[in-house]
């Protein structure tokens, strides 16, 4: 009996991977801020206002893909004797 699952291996280590790049993306974006006393010019830099985003974009991007993604079958006469049993 075979299990039929709704995702295989390779969709959890996709969104496993994506999942990753969201969060190294989020690392990205953190950093120090302001306080009363003084203004940090730093947050509008490269990294914080561009780099970031983009990161974490790119990474629910492969969340849609790992979701979507759909491996091809084998063999397709094992398929069409299961379909057929």
């Amino acid at each position: 009996m075979k299990n039929n699952f709704a995702f295989g291996r390779i969709n959890f280590i996709l969104l496993a991977i994506s999942m990753a790049i969201v969060i190294l993306g989020y690392i990205l974006m953190s950093g120090s801020g302001s306080t009363r006393e003084q203004f940090n010019e730093a947050i509008f830099d490269f990294r914080h206002t561009t780099l970031a985003p983009i990161v974490c974009f790119f990474g629910y991007l492969m969340m849609i893909v790992a979701i979507l993604y759909r491996p091809k079958a084998n063999n397709d006469n094992e398929v069409t004797k299961e379909e057929a049993a």
